[in-house]
């Protein structure tokens, strides 16, 4: 069976999937304090749980992931991940609700890698930068849209926003029936699966590129989870607002997408990685500055832009670098220090803000994104041609 566009869709809502189950709640964070009789502190515990749970489990069904069938891994997260999900909106105890998103960050580990791995199946080349460009677009817009639909979800009551994730449940059918096997089916008997992943963590182009994917997650959470709490004390927006304008990025992101794969053939994945870096950079560290809405408005549009420029060449890369009997492995070990990225953020500059104020939040998070901005520009010459621009050969033709 060729690999046709719905199935490159069938991928993106996957990875829509996956990508919007921390970002769904960000905006929902300040209206769950109350009803769950709890801290601002505390309350970021329920992304927090989600991310740790999600990055060890991604490790863990890593050593697996390149010895068994994708669908296999993939229905039964995605059914994980609408049961916890449906079952929490019925829940109030904040304890219990710790439990389900822990549980559902088991369903969220098997669902992240999947997409890129399926993308490394069947793509090579630019078709593989245009075709992971459109998955980057879906987790990226994960993470942007999915707060307004949990902002405007939280509209009805704190806990409607659980809803969203029961969608998965009726779209786990259709990758049953409609999404083809992609793996190639060979002898993996002596495959020794996290243990051959790790190796190739001392290759310098593969380590790098991880850490990239780690960064760009811890800035991106600093966003998500810190200018709700701006917008509120600025502007007094509430989550119906803070939501929307957390939109924003998403508007970036569509429009920027399709600069990807032009750009890293004319100057490389590095260096649109480092635009990309210095692009939110800038935006976290002007954002205590400019206290205008229009500013403001600016300030996350090209945050947006840096988002998808970096997050989509930092996903091509690790498909590039990575050999392919291990790269299920070296996948899910970059997804891993994503949501290790989502996790330390709020933890990280927690500390900041209960010592230094927001406005140290935002400054620490811009300089943290200009300075991988430099560092990745002055890598260039150690990654040699696997830095430079994608391999130009052609779709492969699969099942």
């Amino acid at each position: 069976m060729k690999f046709k566009n719905i199935h490159i869709l069938i991928l993106c809502l996957v990875a829509f999937f996956a990508m919007a189950g921390g970002a769904l709640l960000a905006p929902v964070l300040p209206e769950m304090m109350g009803p769950l009789g709890t801290t601002a502190q505390n309350v970021a515990l329920l992304m927090s749980v989600f991310t740790i749970s999600t990055a060890v489990f991604t490790l863990i069904i890593g050593h697996f992931i390149d010895r068994v069938n994708r669908k296999r891994i993939l229905v039964p997260s995605l059914v994980l991940y609408g049961l916890t999900g449906l079952v929490s909106f019925f829940v109030a105890d904040f304890s219990l609700l710790l439990v389900l998103r822990f549980l559902q960050g088991v369903g969220v580990a098997g669902m992240t890698s999947m997409a890129m791995l399926v993308i490394g199946d069947v793509y090579t080349g630019f078709d593989r930068v245009s075709a992971m460009s459109k998955i980057s677009i879906s987790f990226a817009l994960g993470s942007i849209f999915a707060p307004v639909i949990g902002g405007s979800l939280a509209l009805l009551g704190w806990n409607y926003a659980f809803l969203f994730y029961a969608l998965s449940l009726p779209f786990a059918i259709i990758v049953i029936l409609s999404l083809p096997e992609t793996k190639v089916q060979t002898d993996t008997r002596d495959h020794k699966g996290m243990i051959e992943a790790l190796k190739c963590l001392r290759v310098l182009p593969i380590i790098y590129t991880i850490f990239m994917g780690f960064s760009i997650f811890f800035i991106l959470f600093a966003m998500m989870i810190y200018v709700p709490f701006m917008l509120k004390s600025v502007f007094g927006y509430g989550s119906g607002e803070s939501g929307l304008m957390l939109a924003i990025p998403g508007i970036s992101c569509i429009l920027f997408a399709s600069r990807v794969g032009p750009l890293a053939g004319k100057h490389s994945l590095l260096m649109v990685i480092a635009a990309g870096f210095a692009c939110v950079g800038l935006s976290m560290l002007f954002m205590p500055v400019l206290h205008s809405l229009a500013a403001v408005f600016l300030l996350l549009l090209l945050f947006g832009a840096g988002l998808v420029l970096a997050q989509t060449a930092i996903d091509v890369q690790i498909i590039q670098v990575s050999p392919p009997a291990s790269r299920g492995g070296v996948i899910s070990i970059h997804n891993c220090m994503k949501y290790v990225g989502q996790s330390a953020s709020p933890i990280v500059l927690g500390i900041i803000l209960a010592y230094y104020g927001l406005n140290a939040v935002f400054i620490a998070a811009g300089v943290f994104g200009l300075l991988i901005a430099l560092t990745t520009y002055l890598m260039k010459k150690r990654f040699g041609g696997s830095g430079t621009h994608p391999v130009k050969d052609t779709k492969a033709s699969v099942l």
